[in-house]
């Protein structure tokens, strides 16, 4: 009887968990991915409603509605890694990102980059929680010999597989250079052109990087 008993224990032991166990773990799997996310969804709401914002902020850049993946974009590193692997909600440490994008990179583009470049400086504490890139078609001479003087913290981004990129509507980077504001999960959720002042976008950083605790 005894050994009957011990052999049916140790089976009820090696069987997987019940399915309080199982509903406990997904409860529990929730709770901490609200509390390490929970902010960044939050404050996406608000700043694109206004909802419970007392001051009434009115961005500055164009929302892009809805927000688009990266991966539609087809981007990859000059060592082969693809951009959207760096966001998502696994990767705790994804940054907000200011891209810049455009076809022949002549004189509104290069404004963009010093735009890009001096408001991301300009954050100041926050500096470090935004990184920038670019995607260009073409870089003129002039340009590349300075880059690494004036723009080494901004990342090249190559087109992947050659496959075309499906830009937001209303982005043309080909005939239009635009600074796309990417959010830590990975979507374009903004867009900046020439028509916007450095203040103006300084302002848009700062009131998200005051609603978010993610990135």
């Amino acid at each position: 009887m005894t050994t009957t008993m011990a052999k049916g224990t140790s089976g009820h032991h090696s069987e997987g968990p019940t399915p309080e166990q199982v509903r406990r773990g997904r409860r529990t799997a929730l709770l901490l991915f609200l509390i390490g996310f929970g902010p960044m969804v939050f404050a996406t709401i608000m700043y694109y409603t206004g909802w419970l914002n007392p001051a009434g902020h009115t961005n500055n850049g164009e929302l892009v509605l809805p927000p688009v993946p990266v991966t539609e974009f087809h981007l990859q590193t000059s060592e082969g890694e693809l951009l959207a692997d760096r966001f998502g909600p696994e990767h705790a440490d994804a940054e907000w990102m200011m891209l810049v994008v455009a076809g022949d990179c002549t004189e509104p583009c290069e404004n963009l980059l010093y735009l890009a470049r001096q408001v991301n400086i300009a954050l100041g504490k926050h500096a470090d929680r935004i990184t920038r890139a670019a995607w260009l078609g073409s870089v003129p001479s002039s340009l590349e010999t300075r880059w690494g003087d004036e723009y080494s913290a901004m990342e090249r981004l190559q087109l992947r597989g050659g496959k075309a990129p499906a830009w937001p509507a209303g982005i043309r980077p080909q005939q239009e250079p635009r600074i796309l504001l990417i959010d830590p999960f990975g979507n374009v959720m903004m867009h900046y052109g020439n028509e916007h002042s450095g203040k103006a976008l300084l302002k848009d950083l700062k009131h998200l990087m005051k609603l978010s605790q993610i990135g």
